[in-house]
């Protein structure tokens, strides 16, 4: 499939705006992981493939899936392998490490956790406290948290901690804003997108800065688990 003209526009804002929001997330769960060389990690819906490039800066090999065929064609542009959806499970003697499936559709999850190995790490990670993250109130109320330690539970996964990150998000200006959060999809529903676009620059200006930047302050929670 051919990403059409306006979802490639969408996909570079995700890359060059928004994907970077979430680096402090990616560099806790590596750091508290101790990802290195030899390490294989699957990414379930990666975006344009920035988690990825940061787990192979640090020796990992690194595979993606992302359904989005415009996000996807970002990632390959960066030499990385990326699929269209979870792979199979593999060879005994090949199997993940580490997956990185934030927020993910149970049935997604339940078939990329059968690549992964016994012992594996199964990384999930959502929006934390709604009193300590801003763009959920920007967006009216925005997407809710999931329970992670029940959704570690259904999938038959061994809890093994978790931890709480700061990811500010920081825009130079309000249209840099307006242009990274509506490449989340978050308003891909909205019956009127020009309203939905005019309403949230609106939304963003009590938090518009002197120089004006846009600073919205977030807490992420992630859960690691263990493969049975």
């Amino acid at each position: 499939m051919t990403p059409t003209p306006t979802a490639t526009l969408v996909a570079r804002d995700w890359a060059e705006i928004q994907e970077r929001m979430l680096v402090p997330l990616y560099e806790a769960v590596y750091d508290r992981l101790e990802i290195g060389p030899g390490d294989r990690l699957l990414g379930l819906d990666c975006g344009a493939g920035l988690p990825l490039l940061l787990a192979a800066g640090r020796g990992a090999v690194a595979t993606g899936v992302e359904a989005d065929p415009a996000r996807r064609a970002l990632a390959r542009e960066r030499l990385l392998e990326v699929l269209p959806a979870p792979p199979a499970p593999p060879m005994a003697s090949r199997p993940y490490d580490v997956l990185l499936a934030f927020s993910p559709a149970p049935a997604a999850l339940a078939r990329a956790q059968s690549a992964v190995r016994r012992g594996g790490a199964v990384v999930l990670a959502d929006w934390g406290p709604a009193e300590r993250c801003t763009v959920p109130a920007v967006l009216g109320g925005g997407p809710v948290p999931r329970d992670l330690d029940a959704l570690v539970e259904r999938a038959g996964l061994r809890p093994d901690g978790s931890g709480r990150v700061f990811c500010p998000f920081g825009y130079a200006d309000v249209d840099s804003a307006v242009r990274g959060l509506l490449s989340t999809g978050l308003f891909d529903g909205a019956a009127d997108p020009a309203l939905a676009e005019k309403e949230l620059a609106e939304a963003l200006h009590p938090f518009e800065r002197p120089d004006g930047a846009v600073w919205l302050p977030n807490i992420f929670r992630y859960v690691i688990a263990r493969v049975a």
